[in-house]
């Protein structure tokens, strides 16, 4: 479990794709080496299994299933990548419990930028809408967030100042315009 609160944010060095696993290789020397293998890590809010930890990188696998319903999938070196470690017994719970179970792939249709914040407006298909509430909690690429409304076919988040700072989704721009995949795990 996760509490959505990212610890920080990964560079993806190479993608290594054998058969029915992949490999994510990502840096985070600020995680990396405090990491072991079998350690679950939520990658942009899909739970991944470390397989090798090094001074400055690690490698994660992935099976099919991840790769298709995720933006893990996506993924080519050099992006970036929200990073948090499993929570212990004992740690405090900021954010919300968010499993690392991704629901699906959605699509920055909107963001309004106020001086300091952002909402962001997100597409998501109607298969998954029913699960998502007007002030519920919602992780987006992994991040702990709250939602401000919801229709038929989107719902709304607000980013605040230290989020855009410390997560990928202060690149949210960069996915309006085209400048990066259009894509969240939610």
């Amino acid at each position: 479990m996760f509490t959505g609160l990212i610890e920080t944010i990964g560079t993806v060095l190479s993608i290594d794709r054998r058969g029915d696993v992949t490999n994510l290789i990502i840096e985070a020397p600020e995680i990396s080496p405090e990491l072991s293998e079998n350690e679950s890590i939520s990658v942009s809010g899909a739970c991944l299994s470390v397989v090798k930890a090094g001074h400055t990188s690690f490698i994660a696998e992935m099976m099919g299933e991840t790769v298709a319903v995720t933006k893990l999938g996506m993924l080519k070196p050099p992006d970036k990548v929200n990073l948090e470690r499993a929570l212990k017994v004992g740690d405090r719970l900021g954010g919300h419990i968010v499993l690392g179970h991704v629901e699906g792939i959605g699509v920055v249709s909107e963001i309004s930028k106020k001086t300091q914040t952002s909402t962001v407006r997100i597409n998501a298909d109607a298969s998954i809408m029913h699960y998502i509430v007007p002030k519920g909690s919602i992780a987006v690429d992994g991040v702990s967030l709250t939602v401000i409304d919801v229709t038929e076919t989107d719902f709304t988040v607000g980013i605040i100042p230290s989020t855009l700072k410390l997560t990928t989704l202060g690149e949210l721009e960069g996915w309006r315009t085209g400048k990066s995949r259009n894509g969240y795990n939610r």
